[in-house]
């Protein structure tokens, strides 16, 4: 891009820093790592950032955290049905178009970049797009497919959803996606110009994320640990990791196990009464969110196995769970679903059970309890294999040149880049 030939003015635009306003409804900020991944490497990189997010009820509605500008509304109650699921998409536009001019007031920004889930934030895209603003999509889930299982439906709301993510394709500057299979279904169902959109994968920092010394106080007197990890919603599958527990204690008879379910979510309590009624009380922890990375980083250390029991189906097929990626990143053998994503992401690292039934989750954890050789090897693997390909290091850099092409008018990513 040419510059003009004024080096005054040239010189004043460069020093001005570049102002960016990220967005996410599903989980506050910094408690989601990815979100708050992409904040602190805009951050680091010279940029001014600020951060709409609901928030915890002890925390502030606005603070300022490693640089980073957060301002964030209450939680919104958890949804189970249509009806709460629209209330929640109107609470969470409205609170994040009101903050949104608090920021441009007391901030401001030159950039608005939105992650979904909801796909609704192109109407503000759009708006702040007429005041000359660039507008990111971020695209982290599908959330036609995650309605659709989530609410075991299609009908209206699953087309509208459909529409509104072709609208924020089609608005935005910039699509960034989480992997080949979104890029295609930008392509593809979202007719997204190929010019737009750029990869940057999912992944913690190799630097901050990586084993620690096991606590055996964490195994309950227990021989073994299974962890689970990640958002608790109906369509993460936390109730067949509960079935598969019981599976192995009561129906298999071993006992010498303690299971950790680490995370919240709508079916945080819904899982701990299936757990009191199969009797599983003294065999699993449910510690909800885990703030403190040292801790978190303790419990995956000391855990024999990760779990993952999403069910396959269209929405985990083509999505990168970010619980994967932080197995790998320990060391932490996997039991998952083997979809297209999961495959490509932990290969070696991850054995999948014949089906989706918890006794097969059950059966495939317990197999792999008593291998322990064939553990030390996907513990390897996976270590080894985050570190040359998967760590945050490695998308960081194309997600700053994407944001440096994006301040100089190019299209985010070169030509045939994916």
């Amino acid at each position: 891009m040419l510059k003009e030939a004024n080096p005054e003015r040239n010189s004043a635009l460069e020093a001005r820093p570049r102002k960016v306003l990220l967005v996410l409804e599903n989980l506050p900020v910094p408690h989601d790592r990815r979100m708050w991944q992409v904040a602190t490497s805009l951050q680091r990189a010279g940029y001014h950032v600020s951060v709409i997010s609901p928030r915890p009820p002890e925390d502030p509605e606005y603070c300022v955290l490693e640089g980073i500008h957060l301002y964030r509304y209450p939680m919104p109650p958890p949804t189970h049905s249509v009806g709460s699921f629209l209330k929640e998409a109107v609470y969470c536009l409205w609170n994040t178009f009101r903050l949104s001019k608090r920021v441009e007031r007391e901030q401001g920004f030159d950039v608005f970049h939105v992650g979904n889930p909801l796909d609704i934030f192109w109407s503000i895209g759009l708006y702040y797009k007429a005041r000359g603003k660039k507008f990111v999509y971020e695209h982290r889930d599908l959330c036609p497919e995650l309605y659709e299982v989530r609410f075991k439906k299609r009908g209206l709301f699953y087309h509208l959803q459909v529409l509104f993510e072709r609208w924020s394709y089609h608005l935005a500057d910039m699509i960034i996606e989480m992997n080949e299979s979104y890029r295609q279904n930008a392509l593809e169902r979202g007719k997204a110009d190929p010019e737009k959109i750029v990869i940057v994968r999912s992944g913690p920092r190799a630097s901050e994320f990586m084993p620690v010394e096991p606590d055996l106080s964490l195994k309950k007197g227990k021989k073994h640990l299974v962890c689970y990890l990640g958002v608790m919603g109906p369509q993460d599958g936390i109730d067949i990791f509960v079935k598969a527990a019981h599976h192995i204690v009561h129906q298999r008879g071993y006992t010498d196990v303690h299971f950790v379910a680490i995370g919240s979510g709508d079916c945080l309590e819904e899982a701990k009464q299936l757990a009191r009624q199969l009797g599983l009380e003294e065999y699993i922890t449910f510690t909800g969110f885990v703030r403190e990375r040292e801790l978190l980083l303790r419990y995956l250390s000391t855990a024999d196995v990760g779990v993952a029991t999403d069910p396959d189906n269209t929405y985990t097929a083509r999505s990168t769970m970010n619980k994967i990626i932080e197995f790998m990143a320990v060391g932490l053998p996997i039991v998952a679903t083997r979809s297209i994503e999961n495959k490509w992401s932990a290969q070696d690292a991850l054995i999948s059970p014949a089906d989706d039934r918890p006794e097969s989750f059950g059966d495939t954890i317990l197999e792999l309890l008593h291998d322990e050789a064939r553990r030390r090897y996907m513990s390897a693997y996976g270590r080894k294999r985050f570190l040359e390909c998967l760590s945050w290091e490695h998308s960081e850099q194309a997600l700053l040149t994407a944001y440096d092409r994006l301040f100089c008018g190019l299209p985010p990513a070169p030509p045939c880049s994916k």
